[in-house]
């Protein structure tokens, strides 16, 4: 009985291997520690949460960002939920991006709750990040409106602080090429937010669309930027037109811990682009992210 129950085993793992499941309990064909933002693959999510989480966890990727939290669940799940499924890949809930718009004096009670809510969802998905990604278009009109958000980030801020989470900002191009004066929105942000409070996730590829330099940001503001979006015009490392390799060279300066693929378009299928996306930092010698 032992032998024939040694030989269902090896017989398991042979039929894993060439099929492609995934031997969940096993580490070793990791990487790198590489997070997939999971808006990358949001058709397939959409329609398939385990399937399309087991077939991130195969890529390699060791954490994920969702960018499905509404009404207290994770692309329909319950938190506790969300994260076991997470983890029964091998794979972790480490930030996520959702927002609330700035609230009003009618609405701030509303807001105020709908965030306390949110915290705890997060904490329950095992999150260490919140991130919102984007603002309204009232803080593009006037530096007074900016601060308003700057004021609501920081506030925001103190409430994941309070429970042991973090709050944080994520950028698109327009914070860059908005000047009012001679301000530019992304350095009044870094400037009238606490780096206790908020700290920012640099999305790399929207910082240099918008005609800055990510080094020039890590130098001027040191240790903000805990989480990078790792992100290309299209796959990772395929336009060209990044320069990864310089910017690493700053990354303990940055203070980044985390670094995250986002694939927001495509040459092959969502999954196929975020496979050539990680195996493209896997590859790259001078790419050393921190170790889980």
């Amino acid at each position: 009985m032992r032998r024939i129950a040694f030989l269902t085993v090896v017989l398991t793992v042979v039929i894993a291997v060439f099929s492609g499941t995934s031997l969940l309990s096993c580490k070793s064909n990791k990487g790198k520690n590489i997070g997939l933002q999971l808006y990358s693959i949001r058709d397939s999510i959409n329609r398939d949460v385990p399937s399309a989480i087991e077939k991130v966890a195969r890529m390699g990727y060791t954490f994920v960002e969702p960018a499905g939290y509404s009404n207290g669940k994770f692309y329909g799940m319950d938190p506790v939920d969300f994260k076991e499924l997470c983890e029964a890949n091998g794979m972790t809930v480490l930030s996520s991006h959702t927002s609330y718009n700035l609230p009003s004096e009618e609405n701030y009670e509303e807001a105020m709750k709908w965030w306390d809510e949110c915290i705890d969802a997060h904490i329950a998905a095992g999150a260490k990040y919140i991130v919102q990604p984007s603002m309204g278009r009232s803080a593009y009109e006037s530096l007074a409106n900016l601060k308003e958000w700057c004021d609501y980030f920081n506030e925001v801020g103190e409430k994941c602080n309070a429970k042991g989470i973090r709050f944080g900002y994520h950028n698109h191009d327009r914070e860059f090429s908005t000047v009012h004066g001679d301000t530019v929105m992304y350095d009044f942000m870094l400037q009238n937010t606490g780096p206790e409070k908020v700290f920012f996730q640099l999305d790399l590829y929207w910082c240099v669309v918008g005609g800055a330099d990510p080094v020039d940001y890590f130098n001027k503001y040191p240790g903000r930027f805990e989480l990078w979006h790792i992100k290309d015009e299209k796959e990772i490392g395929a336009s060209g037109m990044m320069d990864f390799e310089s910017i690493w060279t700053a990354r303990d300066i940055s203070g980044m811990k985390y670094g995250i693929v986002e694939v927001e378009r495509y040459d092959f299928d969502q999954f196929t682009s975020c496979q050539k996306s990680i195996e493209f930092l896997n590859n790259a010698p001078y790419v050393v992210m921190p170790e889980w």
